[in-house]
């Protein structure tokens, strides 16, 4: 029986986030106009939002025994994150620093640390968990066999399969078949299409060769310009929800949350991507990622 709506397998990050003017040349030390520390981590953040949307949203990952560990389980548990299968092993914790520039932009560099840590005998004692879960969410920031192999397993429980397929690495023709819906920003749409995107054009372009790809429900997001979701059938673009941008952490997994939900309440295209814009847009009126994103009543509550 099918009792949980979202599980969330994926990485666990400790973020810094350090807000400045400019990047630093090589060789170069250039001093931040500010900096704050966030829980984070493309999977913990995805599971945050979707959580604080209303859904009955598992956790399942890897943390180290240290500080910033303690700072992570906290952040799931006060967003109500079902964190009983975050394994807490003999490693550091992930971490992230984050360069966030005025136009809100920005880079990032992390790593791995536990995250790597997660293997197919984890997933095994963790099967039944897969079994009762509507929707799994995935990212690469975790071993890609692993996440090949969980699916695999996805596939034939009969889970609805999410991808963010970031950061851009390869992935075998036979498991991109078996993704329901593949999220990408303009960089991974250009690693997976082979072709280049940087506008909403070339993004319209990508989404097809896509489909052709996994045949499930492609989705680009192109940062100010907007994204693109496609079914195979119809293209649709959505204009960016109009907002005032302080930074952009976490708006991309904020974007996964608010298809998890909309997937879960058979949301036509439309109101997917309109719903989806909205969640992302708050997302970025604030520093950070976990306690910038929305509940549900601040989304329903915009026009």
């Amino acid at each position: 029986m099918k009792n949980i709506e979202v599980t969330v397998i994926g990485s666990l990050n400790f973020d810094i986030i350090m807000k400045q003017q400019r990047l630093p040349r090589i060789g170069e030390t250039y001093t931040a106009d500010s900096v704050t520390t966030s829980p984070g981590g493309k999977g913990a953040n995805q599971a945050v939002q979707a959580s604080k949307l209303g859904l009955n949203t598992y956790m399942l990952g890897m943390v180290g025994q240290d500080v910033f560990a303690d700072s992570l389980m906290d952040a799931l548990k006060e967003y109500n994150v079902n964190h009983q299968y975050v394994r807490q092993v003999n490693n550091m914790t992930g971490m992230g620093v984050v360069n966030s520039l005025p136009n809100g932009e920005l880079v990032a560099t992390i790593s791995p640390g536990a995250n790597y840590d997660i293997d197919q005998s984890f997933i095994d004692q963790h099967i039944d968990l897969i079994k009762r879960s509507k929707v799994i969410i995935l990212q690469l920031e975790i071993p890609v066999e692993v996440v090949a192999y969980i699916i695999e397993i996805a596939n034939q429980h009969d889970c609805y399969i999410i991808l963010n397929a970031a950061p851009s690495l390869p992935l075998p023709r036979e498991t991109m078949k078996l993704i329901d819906c593949l999220v990408v920003n303009e960089e991974e749409a250009s690693f997976y299409s082979n072709h280049e995107v940087t506008n909403v054009e070339q993004a319209i372009s990508s989404c097809k060769k896509l489909y052709s790809q996994t045949g499930g429900l492609i989705v680009v997001t192109v940062g100010s310009k907007g994204s693109i979701i496609f079914d195979g059938k119809e293209i649709r673009t959505f204009e960016p929800h109009p907002t005032q941008v302080v930074e952009t952490t976490g708006a991309g997994d904020s974007y996964v949350g608010a298809i998890a939900y909309g997937i879960i309440n058979s949301y036509s295209i439309e109101e997917l991507g309109i719903f989806a814009s909205k969640v992302s847009a708050i997302t970025i009126q604030n520093i950070g990622a976990q306690n910038s994103m929305p509940y549900l009543d601040q989304v329903m509550g915009i026009s």
